[in-house]
């Protein structure tokens, strides 16, 4: 852990109810604006396609089952207006809510910085410390208790919003490491670069177009069970689970581009 990062969370094995107090008033207090922002008309337009299948993840997966979706990164607020497609019974309940990885560079550099983002269920990950790092080991404790779990698995934010980034291999290291096998969900969307602008002033915006496209679950569990059978070293694990990502969510960037054109520039 680098020296300038002081790990935000506590010791989770003893009681620590104040901190779970401030915790729920954050989660509650961003799932409301994230709602207003893009959960109704009133300021963007937002079209979501297979909502349901985050719905029923989130509602019926089996117990201790870990939830882990993952998306393209075009802005610094994809996480977590984009949380507004939720149900209010979603938003407001921080037992449910996602786990999100964020830059401790970015986000962990001030005490009250790190407070917010630690109390919003964000842990620090850190750029060049590869995927045995202490983030990532929290990370998969949290797999391992059924939480659900959300990466940017580009590792940051795509400027240019043409390309797409070679995946980062920690979520391949969760998703082969997690004892139960997680239920894995892609998702793309195109439009929040327009809501946030990675450029001065960083408000963000009203009345923009926003598509979700949410992909369906992938199964790694034979994936899984194949690898650990022909004892395949752990590098190869993660490479393997990362590439089948990347395959997923490059088939997703291309129906969303064709539906956004459909939605909103043919209209």
């Amino acid at each position: 852990m680098p020296l300038d990062l002081q790990w935000p969370f506590p010791d989770f094995n003893k009681p620590y109810r104040l901190w779970q107090m401030r915790s729920s008033l954050v989660v509650c207090a961003v799932g409301m604006w994230s709602k207003i922002m893009i959960g109704s008309d009133w300021f963007n337009n937002v079209k979501v396609y297979n909502r349901e299948v985050l719905i029923k993840a989130l509602d019926g997966r089996p117990q201790r089952t870990p939830l882990v979706t993952v998306s393209n990164h075009h802005s610094c607020v994809d996480d977590p207006i984009l949380w507004g497609i939720l149900d209010w019974h979603h938003l407001l309940n921080p037992k449910v809510m996602r786990w999100s990885a964020a830059a401790h560079d970015i986000c962990f550099t001030r005490k009250w910085h790190a407070s917010f983002f630690a109390h919003g269920k964000t842990f620090p990950l850190c750029r060049g410390e590869g995927v045995y790092q202490w983030a990532m080991d929290f990370c998969v404790n949290l797999a391992n208790a059924g939480n659900w779990i959300h990466f940017f698995p580009e590792g940051k934010v795509n400027l240019m919003n043409k390309e797409f980034h070679r995946l980062k291999w920690g979520v391949g290291r969760l998703i082969t490491e997690s004892k139960n096998c997680p239920l894995v969900i892609p998702f793309w969307h195109i439009g929040m670069d327009e809501v946030l602008p990675n450029k001065k002033p960083y408000i963000p915006r009203i009345g923009k177009d926003i598509t979700v496209l949410i992909g369906d679950p992938v199964n790694f569990k034979s994936v899984r069970e194949k690898l650990k059978k022909e004892k395949q070293p752990a590098m190869v694990q993660r490479k393997l689970i990362t590439d089948i990502l990347q395959e997923e969510l490059g088939r997703l960037k291309h129906q969303a581009e064709q539906l956004h054109y459909q939605t909103f520039c043919l209209r």
